[in-house]
């Protein structure tokens, strides 16, 4: 008996939701490739987090110390991902807790962010709270350089960040590794880094994209932990929700079907 038409479609839109199953779930022969992505621009987020959103902020003109942070804490992303960060403790006593400030001209806190970005900074020694006037020189205080880590509740296509420490006019290595959710390392990548007080955003961007999404932590550090390890705004490349991918793919097969059909109706009109 012929097979027509009106038939396949019919079986299309009762096994719809199997034939949508089996293509979600079928592996595709994807060799993955994870590299370095040196400019916010090239990695294309589409998600990000802004550490002003904590709702913390070291104001350095009229100390708050209760806005410091624990040394692990938990973030949301405005696209509403979740992120775990984690700062190792500094192994100097003296050096206060993570905070957040914003870079500004005197009496903010000058560095080579771009003016306004929020910074999430490892710690100091209190002394290097003082804003510096310029044309000061750089007091080179200690602080917290540990390595850095943030976690995200789903794997990621990529991620990075513009990264600081805080000693002027020295060349140091800033490093980047990536993870996947079993804490195999998928790359580690390094650029030098040289910091200043000149708020001209000339802070190097280092992040990681994959060709799929199988980031899950990204640990961030320098050559020189004596000197706190700063960073701004996260810039995401989030996976699709898996409800968003179904959806996507129920729409293209019913458009196949529909086609199909509207074939069938013009050649027996």
């Amino acid at each position: 008996m012929a097979f027509t038409i009106h038939q396949f479609f019919k079986l299309s839109v009762k096994y719809l939701p199997v034939i949508t199953l089996i293509i979600t779930v079928l592996p595709l022969p994807v060799k993955a490739a994870t590299f370095l992505v040196n400019e916010r621009a090239l990695l294309g987020g589409n998600d990000q987090v802004d550490w002003g959103s904590l709702g913390k902020v070291f104001n350095p003109s009229a100390p708050d110390f209760s806005v410091f942070l624990p040394n692990s804490f938990s973030v949301t992303s405005q696209g509403g991902l979740g992120l775990d960060v984690n700062i190792t403790p500094a192994k100097n006593p003296q050096i206060t807790p993570p905070f957040i400030f914003q870079t500004l001209p005197p009496p903010g806190i000058r560095t080579n962010f771009a003016q306004g970005d929020f910074i999430l900074f490892g710690g100091i020694n209190p002394a290097g709270f003082q804003p510096l006037p310029p044309g000061s020189s750089d007091p080179r205080t200690q602080g917290n350089g540990e390595p850095l880590s943030i976690s995200f509740a789903q794997p990621v296509y990529g991620a990075g960040t513009q990264i600081a420490v805080d000693i002027s006019n020295l060349e140091v290595e800033t490093f980047i590794n990536a993870f996947d959710s079993s804490n195999n390392l998928l790359g580690s990548f390094s650029v030098p880094s040289t910091s200043s007080l000149a708020l001209d955003n000339s802070a190097v961007f280092l992040g990681v994209r994959s060709d799929t999404a199988n980031i899950s932590r990204l640990v961030f550090s320098s050559s020189a932990p004596q000197y706190a390890l700063a960073i701004n705004q996260v810039s995401i490349v989030a996976a699709p929700e898996p409800n968003l991918t179904l959806a996507i793919l129920v729409f293209g097969i019913s458009g196949v079907v529909l086609k199909l059909r509207q074939r069938h109706w013009l050649n027996n009109s």
